[in-house]
């Protein structure tokens, strides 16, 4: 099925206006949402609020949700071991935008992939990069145990046993900073097999690199003119032409599909608007489409 179509029947659900999440999606797989001691917040280091430059950020309002979605795709194939995407968010976002904003379950259906999609809630509607409990050592491989244990309580996978199979690291934004304390952490070293950084390579360089030199996994760094990352992308790529490191970089006007499935560096310049590197293009979906994950049957 196209991602147009897939589109054009989640706006029909939408207009309804009443349906629940989970309704919304009822026709593209199974959307659950939860809620986990795990996920991120709260966090005693949030405990007081956040201020940030002059706008203060309460505990309550900011930082006391510990919503998770979890998608299961329609026709998706358990055979002991499952694959996932957990995708972290930008600031002044919640679950329920990113997942209409950014179409990750249209466009993660649209790939044919055989992947479960994680989107944990992080500072609700705040200007904020940190993560939370996912930033404290061994908190991502706490999130994601109670992740399968959601699975296996409120799916149609219920009380099957499984494994966790590969993790794709998928950031948007300030959701680098949380990435890379789970890659710098070495928290499930070897299940996370891709990082992708949507215009969100602010900092945390040396922690992604020294991902990529250790695991060898892909790394995806899709940068824009004006979103904050492209100096720091620059150095980068500067960094590793001194040391000789091969990689990718090219336009995103000048991408094909084939570009992506060999190279494991690969930084794509887009012309695009920072909140529009998701979708626009349907840049998770190629992402996904050529990603290491399985086909749905």
């Amino acid at each position: 099925m196209k991602l147009i179509t897939l589109l054009a029947f989640a706006s029909a659900l939408a207009a309804g206006g009443a349906e629940s999440l989970s309704q919304r999606y009822a026709a593209l797989g199974e959307l659950i949402i939860t809620n986990l001691d795990s996920a991120p917040f709260p966090h005693p280091n949030r405990a007081q609020g956040h201020k940030y430059n002059d706008q203060f950020f309460s505990a309550a309002d900011h930082y006391a949700d510990n919503t998770v979605a979890i998608f299961i795709p329609k026709g998706f194939r358990e055979d002991g071991r499952i694959d996932f995407v957990v995708h972290f968010h930008g600031w002044k976002n919640h679950v329920e935008t990113v997942l209409t904003q950014y179409q990750l379950i249209e466009q993660l259906v649209a790939s044919g992939r055989n992947a479960v999609l994680v989107v944990p809630q992080g500072p609700r509607d705040a200007s904020d990069s940190f993560g939370g409990k996912l930033e404290d050592p061994g908190g991502f491989a706490r999130f994601m145990t109670d992740v399968a244990g959601a699975l296996r309580a409120g799916s149609a996978l219920k009380q099957k046993e499984f494994a966790l199979g590969n993790i794709i690291l998928s950031g948007h934004s300030g959701g680098y900073q949380v990435m890379g304390s789970i890659v710098d952490h070495g928290d499930l070293t070897d299940h996370v097999t891709e990082v992708w950084l949507f215009d969100a390579l602010y900092a945390r360089t040396d922690q992604f690199l020294a991902w990529f030199d250790a695991r060898h996994g892909r790394l995806i760094d899709l940068y824009t003119e004006h979103g904050g990352t492209k100096a720091e992308t620059e150095r980068l790529i500067a960094r590793l032409k001194t040391r000789g490191t091969e990689f990718l970089a090219v336009k995103e006007a000048d991408l094909k599909p084939a570009d992506l499935k060999d190279p494991r560096l690969c930084f794509i310049y887009t012309s695009l608007e920072h909140n529009d590197v998701i979708h626009q293009h349907e840049a998770f979906k190629e992402f996904l489409t050529s990603s290491g994950l399985g086909v749905r049957p």
